[in-house]
């Protein structure tokens, strides 16, 4: 299982993934599921990956093919927007996929978040779908999961109500993270945080390892405040 989560503020997009590809109970692997490309210098990518690593793989593969590729081959260093880059992308996966699919059916499809910025077009985040299409995240809800959401979910939407500034949400999204990790063993460390500033064109990247202090201290402060909101509540009534 996988969990990736990405959020469009006003000041920029912050995007998180887990590394976790098994977990079974003397066999955890992981791998890295946010890959950050910089095909020009008018453009920069990141892509999140949940469901089949194979054609992850493979995807990534025909992306470097294509960037590596003399003359007017289509690639993500041609396309002119992000949309432009989310239909090339829907494209590989689905061709892939499709060509998997004989010997292994469902599980050869993946899913991708895709974000970015093209210059002079907005920042922007895309959740691009195994059968090549794309959705856009929404203002009204400026945020999106794949993989494992449902034990984050809730903290994403307390960030969106608030608007938080960037500082704020990745402590939103690490708690998201965190949530659904201790929810779920098939989530897990290390933990791989891309931070994007609008106009920037630079993605910072920042990993968690499973022992980090910080992450201690984040479910420290959680688990504190947790407890100390659910004595606060009112007691039951009495007959």
């Amino acid at each position: 299982m996988t969990y990736c989560l990405a959020l469009r503020l006003d000041e920029g997009l912050v995007l998180l993934s887990d590394t976790r590809t098994n977990a079974g109970v003397d066999n955890v692997g992981t791998y890295r599921k946010m890959h950050v490309l910089h095909p020009g210098d008018d453009r920069v990518f990141v892509i999140q990956s949940a469901g089949s690593l194979a054609t992850t793989h493979e995807v990534l593969d025909r992306i470097d093919a294509d960037l590596a590729a003399p003359g007017d081959q289509e690639s993500l260093a041609t396309v002119s927007s992000l949309p432009e880059a989310a239909i090339y992308l829907g494209r590989l996966s689905r061709e892939i996929t499709q060509r998997h699919a004989v010997t292994l059916g469902a599980s050869a499809t993946a899913t991708f978040i895709l974000g970015g910025q093209v210059a002079g077009h907005r920042p922007d985040l895309l959740l691009v779908y195994p059968e090549g299409n794309y959705i856009h995240v929404s203002d009204d809800r400026p945020f999106l999961q794949i993989g494992e959401s449902k034990y984050g979910k809730f903290m994403l939407e307390l960030a969106v109500h608030a608007r938080v500034d960037i500082e704020t949400a990745i402590k939103v999204a690490l708690s998201s993270m965190i949530s659904t990790a201790h929810s779920n063993l098939s989530v897990g460390p290390p933990y791989d945080l891309g931070v994007y500033r609008n106009g920037t064109l630079t993605i910072d990247e920042t990993r968690f390892e499973a022992d980090s202090p910080f992450l201690a201290s984040l479910r420290e402060v959680w688990m504190t405040h947790f407890l100390d909101a659910i004595n606060q509540l009112p007691s039951l009534p009495t007959h």
